[in-house]
C-alpha cells in the first residue's frame, strides 16, 4: 500500500479510506478462511442465490490466484456468506430454472462470472413476479374478507366495524342494535344509532375523537333499556 502525501492525509475522506482499506487487509490476514483471497470471495458471494453446482464453481475458483479448493471449501463457504447476509439465500423453488439456465449457458460457453450475472438477474425477476403474485393474493384475500364482513352486516348478525364502499362512514351492530360513525369536518367522529345501512341520519350518540372511545360507548349502549327512536 502506497504511503499517501502529508497533503492527502489531511483530507477527511482519504483518512478514513485508509483506515478502512488497513482494516481490510489486517481482517483478511487474520481470517479463518486462508484459502481466500478478495476475488474468490467476490465471485463465490455473487453465487450465493444462484444455484451454481459447487463443483463447477470450485474448478473456477480453482484456475483463479490461490490454494487449490476442494468442493466442501465451496460448499462451506458459500453457506457461510449466506449466514452472514441474510438477505441472500438460494430459494428451492428457484432451483430448477436456475440449473436448468446454468446448463444452457455452460453449453454455450459462457464462463463463469457472466452465467451468474444471467442467474442473479433470473432471481431477481423470479422473486419480483413472486411478490406480485403475493400481493394479488392478499389484495384478493382482503377483497373477499371485506365482501364477507358487509354479508355479515346486512344479514342482521352482531358484527365489528365495517367500513361501508365508498363512504368513510363504518358500521357495527351490537345486541342488534345497528351504530354507523362518520367522520365530521373538526375530524371528530360522530356514532348514530341508525335503522339500516342504507338509513340516512340516526340518531346521534355521541362524538368522539377515537373510533376506540366510540367503541366502549357502544358497548355501553347497546345493552341499555331504552326507547329507540
Amino acid at each position: 500500500m502506497k504511503s499517501p502525501s502529508l497533503r492527502h492525509i489531511k483530507d477527511p475522506y482519504v483518512v478514513i479510506k485508509l483506515a478502512q482499506d488497513i482494516v481490510k487487509k489486517l481482517d483478511r490476514g487474520n481470517s479463518a478462511w486462508t484459502k481466500w483471497n478478495g476475488p474468490r470471495e467476490q465471485l463465490v458471494k455473487s453465487a450465493i442465490a444462484c444455484w451454481v453446482p459447487a463443483a463447477d464453481l470450485r474448478d473456477h475458483l480453482n484456475r483463479m490466484e490461490g490454494p487449490a479448493l476442494s468442493t466442501s471449501d465451496v460448499e462451506q463457504r458459500l453457506r457461510a456468506f449466506a449466514e452472514e447476509r441474510y438477505s441472500d439465500f438460494a430459494r428451492d423453488e428457484f432451483r430448477p430454472g436456475c440449473l436448468a439456465i446454468y446448463e444452457a449457458e455452460k453449453a454455450d460457453g459462457t464462463e463463469m462470472p457472466a452465467i451468474i450475472g444471467v442467474l442473479q438477474e433470473h432471481v431477481e425477476r423470479e422473486e419480483e413476479r413472486l411478490r406480485v403474485e403475493q400481493e394479488a393474493r392478499y389484495q384478493e384475500l382482503k377483497r373477499r374478507e371485506q365482501a364477507a364482513a358487509e354479508n355479515r352486516l346486512l344479514s342482521g348478525a352482531d358484527c365489528k366495524w365495517t367500513p361501508w364502499p365508498k363512504t368513510k362512514d363504518v358500521y357495527c351492530r351490537v345486541s342488534g342494535r345497528l351504530f354507523r360513525l362518520s367522520p365530521g369536518p373538526d375530524k371528530r367522529l360522530d356514532l348514530y344509532e341508525v335503522e339500516s345501512v342504507e338509513a340516512a341520519g340516526g340518531e346521534l350518540m355521541g362524538r368522539y375523537l377515537k373510533r376506540g372511545d366510540a367503541t366502549k360507548a357502544v358497548e355501553l349502549i347497546a345493552y341499555q333499556h331504552t326507547a329507540r327512536r
